[in-house]
């Protein structure tokens, strides 16, 4: 067996186009969806996500902001932006890049940004949405998975999903989503006892820790479908994943390559919330 790729370029292509003709409908009532990108430091790898973002967001038609300061500005004047950014009708989605420098408290930064333009869906606001089926804005990485799984017409009812990792941007809401649509999830973590002993019970896997080879082959049950969310590099210096790809694609049903998988799509749910969180405000 050869698991078939589940093309994350492919797919945001696709989804992008949706954005942009939705984009021209609310063009076309006098409202040009807003996002606001605030990048604080030097950080080569945080550059690039910022840049990939503006551009995305040109290319759908899409207004965006990029406002870059220096390490050293100071909480207290973040937290005077953000609350600027807010009051903007201009803007309709505000993400703060992550990480922010140590002396700013990242937590206080994203509560200061309003629910209603909390596109990166990690406000408390939005996550007590997400627990609880109401509505408010999907992380867009564990957004980004659910589509492709989707994408595959994959069945999530009744279905064992193993979720390896626990963070709050990632594990955690990717376990809600997939109880969501009705299946059984495991979330492991460093603590887990037996990693292969869960991956292997599971229909599907979503890899989300930021490890090289946390998944290998022999942890896959055949068949399975397996999301990589990891980025990293290997001797190589080549980007990477958190899966054995070369491994686990012998045993796999599906699987997500990195790069040209869950990373581009993390970006273009960007843009879908973004364009959701303008339509709302035009209603």
């Amino acid at each position: 067996m050869t698991a078939q790729l589940i093309d994350g370029n492919a797919l945001s292509q696709k989804l992008r186009l949706d954005v942009a003709t939705r984009t021209t409908a609310l063009k076309a009532r006098g409202v040009t969806p807003g996002l606001a990108v605030v990048l604080v430091g030097d950080s080569p790898a945080s550059a690039v996500y910022v840049r990939n973002k503006v551009k995305a967001c040109a290319d759908a038609g899409l207004h965006s902001v990029l406002e870059k300061y220096d390490a050293d500005l100071t909480e207290a004047a973040l937290l005077a932006r953000v609350e600027a950014l807010n009051n903007d009708p201009a803007i309709h989605g505000i993400l703060v890049q992550l990480p922010l420098p140590a002396h700013i408290n990242a937590q206080k930064v994203i509560e200061a940004i309003s629910p209603a333009k909390d596109v990166d869906g990690f406000h408390i606001a939005s996550a007590g949405a997400l627990m609880t089926g109401a509505t408010g804005f999907l992380p867009c990485t564990p957004y980004g998975c659910m589509q492709m799984l989707d994408s595959i017409g994959f069945d999530l009812r009744g279905k064992h999903a193993v979720v390896i990792g626990r963070s709050n941007i990632v594990g955690k809401p990717m376990a809600m989503l997939l109880l969501q649509k009705n299946a059984t999830v495991t979330i492991c973590h460093s603590a887990t006892a037996n990693l292969k002993a869960m991956t292997l019970q599971a229909d599907v896997i979503v890899a989300a820790v930021g490890k090289r080879n946390v998944l290998t082959a022999d942890m896959v049950k055949p068949g399975a479908v397996v999301i990589d969310v990891g980025m990293n590099r290997d001797d190589a210096g080549k980007l990477c994943g958190d899966v054995d790809f070369a491994g686990v694609q012998t045993v796999a049903s599906h699987i997500t390559p990195v790069p040209g998988g869950v990373g581009p799509m993390t970006i273009t749910m960007l843009l879908v919330n973004t364009l959701e969180a303008a339509e709302r405000a035009a209603a």
